[in-house]
């Protein structure tokens, strides 16, 4: 320790390592991910370290994976992201799929409590009414997704709780919200100025899953094709700090109220590297005729230059597993089903030409394809699904005490010297 003690607090790396119990390359990964600050000793044949820094790190235990390039880290109790699933508080989000139903999990991620299934959920009939003015002079072939960022607003004005962020009055907002938004959606199959009878048939039953069902799809839901839809919500509720969660907790953390919690969200959920990210995936299989023409249409794609939808994640590079699992439950609700066996051939001709693994948006529109759902639904199953995550997130932001600030690392013009520039006084907005 006596040289060491002459370089002033900085140790060399065999006895860094022994401290921290790892390997010398673990010490040079931590360096490269900023955790450790490393200098080269004076014979400059040695990598010294940080002394008091190790210490540290000792004591508090290794690190994890730091943020990458464009990530902004925020401390969260509600998702973790492992090697090809997200876990809920803890829960393995596959074990929670194969169970639901969507209202409990959506109340554990809200609560962290497990609580009995409540009656079904209920908009207020003020909101979805004027939900359903509101859309009265829109086009009639507009996808689903853009109903639901006119849908939300609607929901907002008529709603004079909306502003209670208390976690109590942010989860009943939540089941309120949710349920609007899904029965103000027009009803699969009916002409626009009927799509909203009060006695219209529930075709797939009283949950949030079941009354989604008939706005998506025109026939009747059978018990395998439900329960795969309720999975999907499931799988797709929350998915730690994605870039519509991004705006949401950005939203809530200015104590923006749920509705515009949810709105911002739906803003950024709706680009085609994100939530619409699924009508691609669902544009693919509806060119896919027969399993023949899969490797005509997966070819062309790749011709040109684009990229296949459906395949590759940027998480989990060695598979997605929500999609394993949703496509599972898609294969056993319609074995044999024509557009399954479309959907399998784009799978195996990914596969022939060495593709990433299918996501979770290739398996909804899977699932779309073989249950015959409206075109666009598979964002729409997105949209209501992370509308949970998206109020998780606000409640634990509303227990903030200060407002999301990233910063930018300026690059333009050099600025005028400090000491002539004119003093301005108040805080950055």
């Amino acid at each position: 320790m006596g040289e060491n003690d002459q370089l002033g607090g900085w140790i060399d790396a065999a006895a860094a390592a022994e401290r921290l119990g790892v390997k010398p390359a673990t010490l040079y990964a931590y360096v490269s991910r900023g955790v450790l600050r490393r200098r080269h000793a004076p014979d400059g044949r040695r990598s010294l370290f940080d002394a008091a820094q190790v210490e540290e790190l000792a004591r508090r235990g290794r690190p994890r994976r730091g943020p990458g390039p464009g990530e902004l880290a925020i401390e969260s109790a509600i998702t973790a992201l492992g090697a090809d699933r997200p876990y809920y508080r803890g829960r393995d989000v596959l074990g929670l799929a194969e169970h639901g139903p969507f209202e409990r999990v959506a109340g554990w991620l809200w609560t962290g409590r497990d609580e009995p299934a409540e009656a079904p959920w209920r908009a207020r009939d003020e909101g979805v009414a004027a939900a359903v003015a509101a859309q009265s002079g829109l086009p009639e072939g507009l996808l689903p997704m853009d109903r639901l960022q006119v849908i939300v607003a609607a929901l907002a004005a008529t709603d004079p709780l909306r502003h209670h962020l208390d976690p109590e009055g942010v989860t009943a907002t939540a089941r309120a919200l949710i349920a609007g938004l899904v029965e103000a959606l027009p009803a699969a199959g009916r002409p626009l100025e009927r799509a909203h009878d009060d006695d219209s048939p529930q075709p797939g039953g009283e949950g949030v899953a079941g009354r989604l069902w008939g706005r998506l799809c025109p026939r009747p839901g059978e018990a395998g094709t439900l329960r795969a839809l309720e999975a999907a919500l499931i799988l797709l509720a929350d998915h730690e700090l994605a870039a519509s969660t991004l705006a949401a907790r950005v939203a809530a953390s200015v104590r923006a109220d749920p509705y515009a919690v949810v709105a911002s969200g739906l803003g950024v959920l709706s680009g085609p590297l994100h939530g619409g990210a699924s009508y691609g995936a669902e544009r693919l299989i509806a060119e896919v005729a027969d399993p023949a023409s899969a490797a005509q249409v997966v070819g062309a794609r790749l011709r040109a230059g684009e990229r296949v939808p459906g395949f590759g994640h940027v998480v989990y590079k060695s598979g997605d597993g929500r999609a394993a699992l949703l496509l599972d439950l898609v294969r056993a609700a319609a074995p044999g089903h024509p557009r399954l066996a479309a959907a399998e051939a784009v799978l195996d001709e990914a596969e022939r030409r060495r593709l990433p693994s299918a996501n979770i948006d290739f398996a909804v529109a899977a699932l779309g394809a073989v249950a015959g759902f409206v075109p666009g639904a598979g964002e729409a199953v997105f949209a209501v699904a992370r509308t949970a995550g998206w109020l998780a997130h606000a409640i634990e932001e509303y227990g903030g005490a200060h407002p999301l600030r990233p910063r930018a690392v300026y690059t333009g013009p050099p600025l005028p010297d400090a000491a002539s520039a004119p003093r301005r006084s108040g805080r950055s907005r």
